[in-house]
């Protein structure tokens, strides 16, 4: 047998071999490098403890449906706090470090009172206002392609136009005319972070079911007790939303309602 033959018999073999262990080394990496999602949830009004406790609940029932790790809450008092327009700037930039811009999400939850300008902050004497400019900037700052931003507030809909596009998936509790309710001092959740979180995202399996079903619930609200609607509004995530899916409700580390 010449060795020209010898190397044709045995290509053929060392071919197959090579594309075998090109695909283990591939799958072993990405089993190493999974796709991380890291929660950021900002309460920003202090002057009520709804905020706070939805902020923290809300924080809490994403990370356990969608794995996020790590989870930042930051929320404000009547005396203080540090969710302000800063911390969340420089919070955003700080954990978009540890993430791969490319691959990794981004999940970041503020709720608040809204105003037709943005949202408002209010930490002790502090006062100021989070507008849908400021919050675009912040974003585009982390470098992180994917996201996802869930605004719990009045008139919230004033930043689907600064924010969503196909890799940025924003859910809002009202549209940009209309108020949305249940800000009480005493209360756990807002209307909206109430049917949103605490029982659309517990049953569904996904954002887009869990919105429908929240904009359902709602709106039924609403309507029994003589609001206006506010028409929650989703809007954008095209390329986002498919990489969310919730794992099975009743496994380890899910929050039951």
């Amino acid at each position: 047998m010449t060795i020209e033959s010898l190397v044709r018999r045995l290509s053929a073999p060392v071919i197959v071999f090579l594309l075998t262990l090109a695909s283990t080394v591939a799958t072993v990496h990405a089993a190493e490098n999974p796709r991380k999602m890291t929660v950021v949830s900002f309460g920003l009004f202090g002057d009520e403890g709804v905020f706070r406790r939805e902020a923290t609940g809300a924080a809490q029932i994403v990370a356990n449906r969608f794995g996020g790790d790590p989870v930042v809450v930051k929320y404000n008092t009547k005396t203080g706090g540090s969710a302000t327009v800063e911390t969340l700037a420089t919070t955003l930039q700080a954990e978009a470090k540890k993430m791969n811009g490319e691959s990794d999400i981004l999940f970041l939850i503020l709720t608040s009172h809204g105003s037709r300008d943005g949202l408002a902050v209010a930490a002790g004497r502090l006062a100021e206002t989070l507008k849908p400019s400021h919050l675009s900037e912040m974003l585009g700052r982390t470098g992180v392609r994917n996201k996802v931003v869930i605004i719990s507030a009045c008139y919230s809909g004033v930043f689907i136009p600064r924010l969503a596009d196909a890799d940025t998936l924003v859910i809002t509790a009202a549209d940009a005319n209309h108020p949305s309710f249940g800000c009480e001092d005493k209360a756990k959740w807002t209307y909206f972070g109430d049917a949103f979180f605490n029982a659309a995202l517990r049953r569904a399996n996904n954002l887009k079911d869990a919105f429908l079903m929240a904009r359902s619930l709602v709106l039924r609200r609403e309507l029994r007790e003589g609001f206006e609607p506010s028409h929650p509004q989703m809007a954008g995530g095209g390329k986002v939303e498919p990489l969310l899916v919730a794992h099975p409700l009743g496994i380890p580390g899910v929050v039951e309602k």
